[in-house]
């Protein structure tokens, strides 16, 4: 029996889910890499395909949002759930081009470990995030006879879409970034230190990702977090995203096409920076850990970045094995690492890992205006047709 109502009914709905599927993917939803079908490399990431995958390491973030102004935060990463002064952790810090502030990491490349947790936020407010964690790690048990600590903070600049004069981080921010770090899923995009950054002309932000290796190799688990804010031209596996989309380093350049044409200072080169933390279990020192270190740039290569004489690109590397900690007084340390030999499957992890907490940096990021200023977010639905075009989806 036809029912006149309910044909009507099954006409506005079947629209509305023509219209829900041809939608842009960008006004949908924010997804991850691999929900584009991008999954770089050949190991399998870990349950969350986060740093967190890596058993013990926690992340806090505070973001902070105030007025038209302020687009800014922090994001802290803890290497272990015990005190990382008391019980040290082996550690390294490559500079890929050393166009940045990167607090602590004289001490880092002497001793070649880490005393306190990480820390990112925006250029300008290192030095607070730096007083505000030694002020918290002096407050916490059996640190009353401290006098010297170490604080390890990295930034970016983002003082397009943040008041960067201001200096609006706080004691209190950086608190609840090392007091709210959690395991689990780590939250992505325009959060924390990633709240007011940019990459490759589209917002930037906060990327994670991890690999875990065969157990032929050593079942050994690998981490990567990134705060991206840098520049150059974007590549999603191979394909040219950056200049199908038409925002890319020296595009004015490349138009001008010729030597008559005067190219003002805001033409892109590709400047800003990124910092990189892996951490891994597998037992290294803190000699890997500084070639673990140094093939972050590989991934990082594969996104499109050429270093430009503007950005500040680090990479931190870390190993939580118990057989490599550190006690702080220990007279003598005794340790088991991981042979040279066996350290290929574990840069392989790194790499793909690295490539992927990029794009996650930027997929999941969302528009952001402040400061007088609009970082639009990448539209996603033009990245997914770009990667068919160029066949380079995974199924």
């Amino acid at each position: 029996m036809h029912n006149p109502a309910l044909a009507l009914f099954r006409c506005i709905a079947a629209g509305l889910l023509l219209a829900a599927s041809t939608a842009p993917l960008a006004a949908q939803e924010r997804v991850r890499a691999r929900d584009l079908g991008v999954a770089p490399g050949i190991f399998a990431p870990g349950a969350n395909n986060a740093i967190t995958d890596v058993a013990g390491v926690r992340v806090g973030q505070v973001t902070l949002i105030e007025g038209e102004r302020v687009r800014t935060g922090v994001t802290a990463i803890l290497p272990h759930e015990g005190n990382a002064y008391r019980s040290r952790v082996p550690a390294a810090l490559h500079v890929g081009n050393g166009f940045g502030k990167f607090a602590g990491s004289t001490q880092i490349n002497e001793l070649g470990e880490l005393e306190t947790p990480i820390l990112l936020t925006c250029t300008l407010c290192v030095w607070k995030a730096a007083d505000a964690m030694a002020a918290w790690l002096l407050q916490q048990p059996d640190m009353q006879q401290v006098r010297s600590i170490n604080p390890v903070v990295g930034e970016t600049n983002d003082g397009d879409l943040n008041d960067i004069r201001a200096r609006p981080v706080t004691a209190e921010a950086v608190r609840r970034a090392l007091e709210s770090a959690r395991s689990g899923p780590v939250q992505e995009g325009s959060v924390g230190a990633g709240t007011g950054t940019i990459a490759f002309g589209w917002k930037g932000g906060i990327g994670t990702s991890s690999r875990v290796l065969p157990e032929s190799l050593g079942g050994w688990r690998v981490g990567v977090l990134v705060q991206s804010n840098f520049g150059g031209v974007l590549q999603v596996s191979g394909a040219p995203v950056g200049r199908e989309l038409g925002r890319y380093a020296f595009q004015n350049a490349v138009a001008a096409r010729s030597s008559d044409v005067e190219i003002g200072p805001a033409d892109d080169r590709g400047d800003g920076s990124v910092i990189i933390v892996i951490a891994t279990d597998a037992p290294l020192s803190d000699r890997n850990l500084r070639r673990l270190a140094s093939r972050a740039m590989m991934g990082l290569g594969r996104t499109g970045s050429s270093a430009s004489n503007g950005s500040g690109d680090y990479a931190l590397a870390f190993s939580t094995a118990p057989s490599v900690r550190r006690a702080f007084d220990a007279p003598r340390h005794t340790t088991t690492e991981l042979a040279n030999e066996q350290m290929s499957g574990v840069f392989q992890a790194s790499v793909d890992a690295v490539e992927e907490a990029v794009y996650n940096s930027l997929f999941m990021a969302t528009t952001v205006s402040g400061n007088g200023h609009t970082a639009e977010a990448i539209p996603l639905d033009r990245v997914r047709r770009i990667l068919d075009e160029h066949g380079v989806r995974a199924p």
